[in-house]
């Protein structure tokens, strides 16, 4: 696939593209209600949900403060078992690694499970410019492969196109990708479904090389874990002679017990199912096949050094917070620039992409819990990665490069995606406090000169009460003359909201003139 959110404009001018839009907007909202619709009914079923939902966030930041010791236990187990793990301190090693790894068995073309921490590194394009071909085995994920199109969502990625679309989409390509669809086919599911698993079976049959990423990986034992609707996964990890899995470093769970709290999380927060119909785990190589692990960084020890976005790393990636967030609904995926759209998006994409090369790193280094492990010597490549020593390419954007000043620009105005409704809070299942993350973002992102002057003259006059009284006095008397739209740049906020009415008397006037309404 060789589109990549190269060059996306801004959030605000994707954002107005995109509510123009009739039919993706319908096809967005029709998705989105019924997810939400569906996730609400099975989660009413769980009468301990904020329990559990409180284990789930527990269990995630006890790993990250530990990251360091559960990484290296992840590393002997995974060895142990027979396979070898690969440290990647950015999205370049990663892609280096894997097309490396390819190119040794000689092949030239993988089939992948659906994977987010991929499609961040742009591995796709990398691997085509070696001359490797990668083939999507999720559904959703082949819509968008052979409609040369973007992933607009984290659990769906074609959730912008309907039946219809879809259904052109594998008349007019899939024959260019392997077998074609039949001649006659409909838009109905069931049909097209048939002609992705007709499409599908040869190609697995024929790949010899699988990359994965996981859900979840199980340090006490080095096993990883994928969850899926469809069983195209299970195809991939089993089948091929060589698995290659590129997975974050903030997937790690301590021990099989935690999983347990996930899979009841994951399910219902996503897909709105009791149970996944297929879990799949793996530990080490098995028999006829060679597995590699790419442990992935990518920025994420740079999100771990702020107290406050850390949290961003608890997500499981269940796409909770997208359907709900009106904001979404609207807008879609697209208009993020990013494999993370959505509330989700907004906080960890300017996180993971971190500052412009040269700009100097977050206060406080990497996380403080990076020193060896009792017993042994850290990795020089761990320690790297649990250090955040990042070099200047980890700022790679997800699936292609922008130039520095658009990707600047873009980071920038996602924090200000939000309504701030905190709806996406309401529903992550691990608690993650996406608004305050927002807030902390916004925070941080550079102003313009007019608006630091004016928040420094309301900060004036808000830090004592006379001068408070005194300006609320004069803006009374001046009511008349205030415009309904405001000039200049402040013609923005005015041209969707409307200018609150100024009172003639204002409160702390009024309670001494009638001595708190008794008179």
């Amino acid at each position: 696939m060789s589109a990549t959110f190269l060059g996306m404009p801004a959030f605000p001018r994707n954002a107005a593209r995109a509510v123009g839009d009739s039919q993706l907007r319908f096809n967005l909202r029709k998705a989105t209600r019924t997810i939400r619709g569906r996730r609400a009914a099975v989660v009413g079923e769980v009468p301990g949900w904020e329990g559990l939902r409180a284990a789930g966030k527990q269990i995630k930041d006890h790993t990250l403060r530990h990251l360091d010791r559960y990484l290296l236990q992840m590393e002997e187990a995974v060895t142990r078992a027979g396979g070898r793990v690969h440290w990647a301190a950015d999205a370049d090693e990663a892609n280096r690694i894997v097309a490396g790894l390819v190119e040794a068995t000689g092949e030239t073309s993988v089939v992948k499970v659906k994977s987010m921490a991929t499609q961040e590194i742009g591995l796709n394009e990398a691997l085509a410019a070696r001359g490797i071909t990668a083939y999507e085995t999720d559904l959703a994920e082949l819509i968008v492969q052979l409609g040369d199109d973007l992933p607009s969502h984290i659990l769906v990625p074609a959730i912008h196109r309907n039946r219809s679309e879809i259904r052109e989409i594998f008349r007019e390509k899939m024959a260019e990708w392997g077998r074609p669809a039949p001649e006659d086919l409909t838009d109905e599911p069931r049909a097209l479904a048939e002609a992705a698993r007709l499409h599908l079976r040869e190609r697995f049959l024929s790949t010899k090389v699988a990359v994965s990423g996981a859900n979840f990986m199980i340090a006490e034992t080095g096993t990883l874990v994928v969850l899926e609707s469809e069983g195209n996964g299970r195809m991939c990890l089993t089948l091929p002679e060589t698995l290659i899995s590129v997975v974050g470093i903030e997937k790690l769970l301590p021990t099989w017990q935690d999983l347990e709290v996930f899979l009841q999380l994951l399910p219902r927060s996503s897909t709105g199912e009791r149970m996944n119909p297929y879990t799949s785990t793996w530990t080490g190589a098995s028999e006829g096949q060679e597995f590699h692990l790419v442990l992935l960084d990518n920025g994420r020890t740079r999100v771990l050094a702020d107290e406050v976005g850390r949290q961003a790393l608890r997500c499981i990636r269940c796409s909770a917070c997208l359907n709900v967030c009106p904001v979404y609904e609207r807008a879609g995926g697209h208009a993020y620039g990013s494999v993370y759209p959505g509330p989700i998006g907004a906080i960890l994409t300017p996180q993971l992409r971190g500052p412009e090369p040269g700009a100097s790193a977050p206060p406080g280094g990497g996380p403080a819990a990076a020193t060896p492990a009792p017993g042994g010597r850290m990795p020089a490549s761990a320690t790297a990665v649990s250090r955040g020593r990042m070099p200047a390419s980890a700022t790679a954007v997800s699936r292609g490069r922008m130039p520095a000043s658009a990707t600047a620009e873009l980071d920038a105005s996602l924090p200000y995606a939000s309504s701030l409704c905190g709806a996406c809070y309401e529903v992550c299942p691990v608690a993650i406090d996406i608004p305050e993350v927002l807030v902390h973002l916004r925070a941080k992102t550079p102003h313009p000169r007019a608006e630091r002057l004016a928040m420094r003259a309301a900060g004036w006059v808000l830090d004592r009460p006379v001068r408070l009284a005194r300006a609320q006095r004069l803006s009374g008397r001046l009511r008349r003359f205030v415009p309904r739209r405001l000039p200049g740049p402040a013609a923005a906020w005015t041209d969707t909201r409307d200018i609150p009415d100024i009172p003639a008397e204002s409160f702390r006037d009024w309670w001494d003139r009638t001595d708190g309404g008794t008179r």
